[in-house]
């Protein structure tokens, strides 16, 4: 852990030069860092935020330390929730200075790998993933798994998501090319060779039966598979094999010719893309809530060689090009091969600053973009495509391990409540900077999901920033129905009518902190339904809250009860955010022809069957748009001047 202390990166010698701050202040009282944030340097590095304790909670980069940080501390600066409830936590920061934004991203991307702070989005699975090494400047050289990439002449290729992969792809390896699996030191004197020699799985270099030469010929067709040049590999043995037959060296021949039918056979079950032999990368992500599914498929010399997956943490509140863009800086910072081009679902959020450093990493020009058509546009939707299907087979897996019965028994048991939670209702609130406000309510029945029950609303009597409000009027709205039920019902569960409005649910689970509970006790309180079990589950930490507990409650993160609650809270996540972007679309189109003089709803509706869409609307010249009935030449005009 760095000492609470600024620090600044001397790029010269890699030393860390120390500004010792005063933390005699309590945690209790709010920090001003208008002072430090003046003196604070307009260059690029690395910035570190920590609370009352100590802790890391966020590690970022920037082009500007100065202008970056103000942001956080400006007043009525507008943040997503993610951010203000960071903010908020924050008693101290300190930063790293580099000499460039390539510096601050890699210095960034292992500060993250190490700390793994809550509020970052970072590669779940923080283990060294698997290369396979190659080190040319050996006579004879080996092909085998490493873990630890260095600068050190040998080819490395990867990374692989598990040993098992990389496994598979050496196995066949050895099947393709005769290079040896020994560790033995090469003399060409050995008095007879291993099994691998009589099966044809290596070519002895051991006892001489070929020289450094010969065996480099091997090694330079297994270099040139890997990277994909699988066609440069069947002409090379295609010629050898004509050679060796001309020279009547018939058994060699032979060998060669099966070599060139298994290469052959291999790359039959490739997929071949019209790319142009493009090398490149595809990524795409289906995200849930506190994670996100990232899906790579590997393209080389236009054909799909490969494919890897990987889960990101801390997703929550962040945009698809922030998940991306988290995960583009970590998986290359680790692979030492860039491809020339990258092939994204969603745009970066940071390609300023990714874009170099991938180049400077690569030596070469990188193109990182989204394509728009074609080929290349499908591709990465089969990607996105992968990506929805592994998250689901992901959650199918996670079902089938997870026993629901007992998780719904020990959910009982850790919240202290009257009977097992049969029902669960959770609910989300989702909105940008306060526009469009709605919430969710998802149900769970028994463990799982019950979608028939599940409900939204679209937020009416709050304006601006305010999730508390949100909260108790969806509640409000929810509960007034069980309510007024009571009136002539006993109190209790079960169905007090058909109207699914009318089941009482076992257990109330809000999204959020302490904030977001008391805003939901508030509302059971104000209809007399206290009875309902209450609980709200804070993202940070994982904690469990519960009225009349001060301290929250921690369940293991083995515990199948926490994995219940966290299904649920990312399905009430999803399921809010999901209606919150079908209002933002609806209303991003309404408002763009909305706001012009003299067109209503009539004739808005009429200009978009005829030209599509606001974009046909914009780019369709003034006489089509007089055209459209209920238009004229000045209206017309001035929807251009508005558009």
């Amino acid at each position: 852990m760095f000492p609470r202390q600024t620090v600044a990166w001397d790029h010269r010698n890699y030393g860390i030069r120390r500004t010792p701050l005063n933390m005699a202040t309590t945690a209790a009282k709010k920090q001003d860092f208008s002072q430090r944030l003046r003196a604070t340097p307009t260059k690029p590095g690395v910035y570190i935020m920590r609370n009352a304790n100590g802790d890391i909670l966020y590690v970022g980069k920037a082009a500007s330390l100065r202008h970056r940080l103000r942001s956080y501390f400006t007043a009525g600066a507008r943040h997503e929730r993610k951010v203000r409830n960071m903010v908020a936590r924050v008693f101290d920061f300190e930063f790293i200075l580099t000499e460039s934004e390539s510096e601050a991203l890699i210095l960034e991307c292992n500060l993250i790998k190490e700390h793994k702070p809550p509020y970052n989005v970072r590669l779940k699975d923080d283990k060294s993933y698997p290369f396979i090494k190659i080190d040319t400047t050996e006579a004879f050289p080996q092909v085998y798994i490493t873990r630890k990439v260095t600068d050190d002449g040998a080819k490395y290729f990867g990374p692989f998501a598990s040993a098992y992969s990389v496994r598979r792809t050496l196995a066949l390896l050895k099947k393709l090319f005769p290079y040896r699996s020994c560790t033995k030191v090469i003399t060409g004197n050995d008095p007879r060779p291993c099994l691998d020699f009589y099966i044809h799985r290596c070519i002895g270099p051991c006892i001489g039966a070929v020289d450094q030469n010969q065996y480099a010929e091997v090694i330079d067709q297994v270099v040139m598979f890997l990277e994909g040049k699988t066609s440069a590999v069947e002409r090379d043995i295609a010629k050898r094999m004509r050679q060796a037959a001309e020279a009547l060296e018939f058994e060699r021949a032979s060998i060669l010719r099966d070599q060139y039918r298994a290469i052959e056979k291999v790359n039959e079950g490739q997929k071949v893309l019209h790319l142009t032999s493009e090398n490149a990368d595809v990524i795409a992500m289906a995200p849930a809530y506190t994670e996100a599914w990232v899906e790579v498929f590997f393209v080389r010399q236009g054909k799909v060689v490969g494919r890897d997956n990987f889960i990101m943490a801390g997703t929550e509140d962040n945009t698809p090009g922030g998940i991306l863009s988290a995960f583009v800086e970590q998986f290359y910072n680790a692979s030492p091969y860039v491809p020339p081009r990258i092939l994204l679902q969603h745009p970066l959020n940071d390609m300023d600053a990714i874009g170099p450093w991938l180049e400077q990493k690569r030596q070469g020009k990188v193109k990182v973009y989204v394509p728009q058509r074609g080929e290349k546009r499908k591709l990465v939707e089969m990607v996105a495509e992968n990506a929805v299907e592994g998250l689901e087979q992901l959650r199918v897996r996670q079902d089938e391990r997870g026993d629901m019965e007992a998780a719904v028994t020990e959910l009982q048991e850790a919240l202290n409540l009257p009977k097992p939670p049969q029902r669960i209702e959770c609910y989300d609130i989702s909105n940008i900077q306060g526009t469009n406000s709605v919430g969710s309510m998802v149900v769970f029945e028994n463990g799982k999901p019950k979608t028939s029950h599940y409900r939204r609303f679209k937020v009416k009597s709050v304006e601006g920033i305010d999730d508390y409000s949100m909260m108790r009027e969806v509640l409000t709205r929810r509960f007034k129905r069980i309510a007024k039920e009571n009136e002539t019902s006993s109190e209790g569960g079960g169905k007090a009518s058909e109207d699914t409005w009318q089941i009482v649910p076992d257990l109330v689970l809000i999204d959020g902190g302490k904030g977001h509970l008391g805003a939901a006790l508030q509302v059971l309180l104000e209809l007399g339904v206290e009875w309902i079990s209450l609980a709200s589950l804070a993202k940070e930490n994982e904690e469990l809250f519960v009225p009349q507990m001060p301290e929250p409650i921690v369940l293991p993160q083995t515990s199948q009860a926490l994995f219940l609650v966290q299904r649920a809270r990312d399905e009430a996540h999803r399921f809010a955010i999901t209606y919150h972007r079908q209002r933002r679309s609806k209303s991003a189109v309404v408002s763009a022809i909305d706001g012009v003089p003299g067109i209503g709803p009539k004739r808005r509706g009429l200009l978009l069957r005829k030209f599509g869409s606001v974009r046909g609307v914009r780019e369709a010249p003034v006489e089509e748009l007089a055209a459209v009935p209920g238009m004229t030449v000045k209206l017309a005009t001035r929807l251009k001047e508005y558009l």
